[in-house]
């Protein structure tokens, strides 16, 4: 039987590793952990694209994502190097082990996560996880995509498209959002997620997800920080290393946890 589920999320998945590219957010990142070596987990690390470079760069690199069909992607960019683990888990459900120097919420996560209780909940449990994951003294290095007029960043444009293009199988299609509503009081923002297929054997195949995500105010992901143990440490704005403003367009934390042994 054809499973047309595992067919979209593999056509995702290869559309992801063809068009999200960036390395800039990689290079940034490991010019802010640094050269020593460090024990880091990475959350949600998809298909390896910042997981692989932390290890080359002498770090012992461990990384956990949901999809399958993204973690597949790893292995043959991982070849040779002996520093770097991966497995399968839910960020929300799994543990995420103990004792690391650094943790990385990387990749806009704390806003592209999917999570079926509530989204702001789950975004700040996020963060409580990483808080119990890291050695005291550790440190959390957040990236998502900030702006201080959010109303504009989501403000409705029609059809979205994300990606389009045909995967390995000959399966060809696209991704899009319509329907985008964004409302300021609560910081959520509603949308449908559209998946147009057309596959290798003429039959078309689409989906319609309902999705909903919160984006997250600075004040409040401050809060959030503070309650679960962290001190910022470093604050930026976008990749060239700027303070948040408004040219900027992300928000970029590196925040260490406090050793409450220590006061």
């Amino acid at each position: 039987m054809f499973d047309e589920e595992k067919i979209i999320a593999a056509w995702n998945a290869e559309m992801y590793e063809k068009f999200e590219t960036e390395t800039k957010d990689v290079d940034f990142l490991l010019s802010v952990i640094g050269s020593k070596p460090l024990k880091i987990l990475e959350a949600a690390c998809g298909g390896g694209r910042i997981l692989i470079p932390l290890a080359r760069a002498g770090h012992d690199a461990a990384g956990f994502d949901i999809d399958d069909c993204l973690l597949e992607k790893i292995g043959a960019k991982a070849e040779g190097l002996d520093n770097i683990v991966w497995y399968k888990a839910d960020a929300l459900e799994a543990a995420w082990g103990s004792g690391f120097d650094v943790v990385v919420l990387a990749g806009n996560i704390l806003f592209n996560m999917v999570s079926k209780t509530d989204y702001t909940q789950a975004q700040r449990q996020m963060i409580q996880k990483a808080a119990g994951a890291l050695a005291p003294g550790g440190h959390i290095y957040i990236d998502y995509q900030y702006s201080r007029h959010p109303e504009l960043l989501f403000r409705s444009s029609g059809e979205m498209v994300i990606w389009e293009g045909t995967d390995s199988e000959g399966n060809s299609g696209r991704m899009f959002l319509t329907e985008q509503n964004f409302e300021e009081p609560t910081g959520m923002l509603s949308f449908v997620r559209n998946f147009d297929l057309t596959l290798k054997d003429g039959r078309r195949l689409q989906r319609e997800l309902p999705s909903k995500k919160h984006y997250i105010g600075l004040e409040q992901l401050h809060d959030w920080l503070d309650s679960a143990g962290f001190v910022i440490e470093k604050e930026y704005g976008d990749y060239a290393g700027n303070p948040i403003g408004e040219k900027t367009n992300r928000a970029i934390i590196w925040a260490v946890k406090r050793d409450f042994q220590r006061k």
